[in-house]
């Protein structure tokens, strides 16, 4: 398999090799080249450590040394560049308490959350797939690399990623790894509500908000949104996919919708806001003044 990837992140990926160094795209980007979708970022995994990558580079960016990043600056463009490791113990259910420098591309791909982002390229040693990701893609599903369970305990924040995934990609979550998210649910409490919101927003302005349904059959709903019910998911379904009437909308106009508005209105959608205006909503249907639903549910 050939894919196409950036002249800078090819250069970069040639002068670590031709200092006796392997080096690899890696994860996402990998992924939505499979998928013919255009990477947001081109993330780098190499057998060098952070200081020879410096040594190598004449403009970088100590990102994230202590983890083994390194942002390579080529043409006012930053790559982030990270030594192979392997995570030490999970302390706090989000980010691992030391790592290790490993000389092993395996370990390092085993750390990663699905089998769908666990994959490598280099254009002279072709795909990496140790964990048959490639495979999930043309079966369409998301599933955990290696335990389930153990990927979500060490990242929480996975849960959502998992669902929102599904969403952006239209897959299925596979069974052990849909089982492990209901299970671990309750772990979301240790993500910040920035982070949560960051993947809510993503995945309800995503192909297919309605696998929303997944995250409130799972349980994952009622650890951030605890006074949703089903019909307040149907809703949002609905308003994604602009099919729901005015008079409906104004059936609903309940506290939950401005929790809603703050997601829409922070990703520019802004349908939902006239269709809001229209309907008579903010001013007339709500029990508490609009200003202080604001600054509870927008503030910051």
């Amino acid at each position: 398999m050939i894919l196409e990837i950036p002249k800078n992140a090819e250069t970069i990926l040639h002068i670590l090799e031709k200092a006796g160094y392997e080096a690899y795209v890696v994860g996402g980007c990998v992924r939505d080249s499979i998928l013919g979708r255009s990477p947001d970022d081109w993330d780098i995994t190499t057998s060098a450590k952070p200081e020879q990558v410096k040594a190598l580079f004449h403009r970088t960016v100590d990102t994230g040394l202590q983890h083994g990043t390194v942002t390579v600056l080529m043409e006012k463009e930053g790559y982030e560049v990270t030594t192979y490791r392997v995570d030490g113990e999970y302390e706090d259910g989000r980010h691992p308490k030391e790592v290790t420098f490993t000389a092993s591309l395996k370990e390092d791909l085993k750390r990663r959350d699905f089998t769908i982002n666990a994959m490598a390229y280099n254009p002279s040693s072709g795909l990496v797939d140790l964990f048959g990701g490639l495979e999930d893609i043309e079966r369409k599903i998301i599933r955990c690399v290696g335990d389930p369970l153990e990927r979500f305990t060490e990242d929480a924040l996975r849960i959502m990623r998992a669902v929102r995934f599904s969403a952006q990609l239209g897959f299925t979550i596979e069974d052990e790894t849909r089982k492990a998210l209901g299970v671990l649910a309750p772990n979301l409490k240790h993500v910040s509500a920035e982070r949560i919101q960051v993947e809510l927003v993503k995945l309800l302005v995503s192909p297919h908000p309605d696998y929303l349904r997944v995250a409130y059959e799972t349980g994952i709903t009622a650890e951030f949104l605890p006074a949703w019910r089903l019909r307040r998911i149907r809703l949002i379904i609905a308003i994604q996919s602009e099919s729901i009437s005015c008079t409906a909308l104004t059936m609903y106009a309940q506290t939950e919708f401005f929790v809603l508005r703050c997601c829409f209105m922070t990703s520019g959608n802004r349908w939902f806001e006239r269709r809001m205006r229209t309907a008579g909503i903010i001013s007339r249907r709500m029990e508490m003044p609009v200003k202080r639903w604001q600054d509870r549910f927008c503030a910051g």
